[in-house]
């Protein structure tokens, strides 16, 4: 999935608002001030002159981020997040668009579950 493909699907979840908080090359995104999702260019390998993958981070259950990472290559800890909590996918074609899709719904809805119950049923009637 292109990294255009990847903020359209995140910014068109119910109430998803883009942030740059950590200046313009990273794009934060957050439901009701919390973030789900960070899309920026890769780090590794930074000014090499070769070609950089854009970096995803997304919220993840505990035991499902390591399996993740088992499965996955391209899903490495949380770059400069929660390394329990986050996972970092980079965006290099290898994870199926269906996988990705699946992911960040996971990331979104672990925050919305998380949300006093007025904010979460307000935006669950519009899921």
């Amino acid at each position: 999935m292109s990294m255009e493909i990847i903020k359209n699907y995140l910014s068109s979840k119910p109430e998803a608002k883009i942030e740059h908080p950590f200046g313009d090359e990273v794009m934060v995104f957050k439901v009701k001030n919390k973030m789900f999702a960070t899309l920026s260019i890769g780090k590794m390998g930074k000014g090499d002159g070769e070609a950089q993958d854009w970096w995803v981070n997304l919220k993840c259950d505990p035991d499902e981020a390591l399996a993740l990472r088992d499965i996955f290559d391209a899903v490495i800890p949380g770059y400069h997040m929660n390394k329990r909590l986050w996972n970092t996918v980079i965006l290099n074609g290898s994870i199926p668009q269906g996988e990705l899709e699946r992911m960040m719904d996971n990331s979104y809805m672990l925050v919305v579950n998380n949300m006093p119950t007025k904010d979460r049923e307000a935006i669950e009637l519009q899921l």
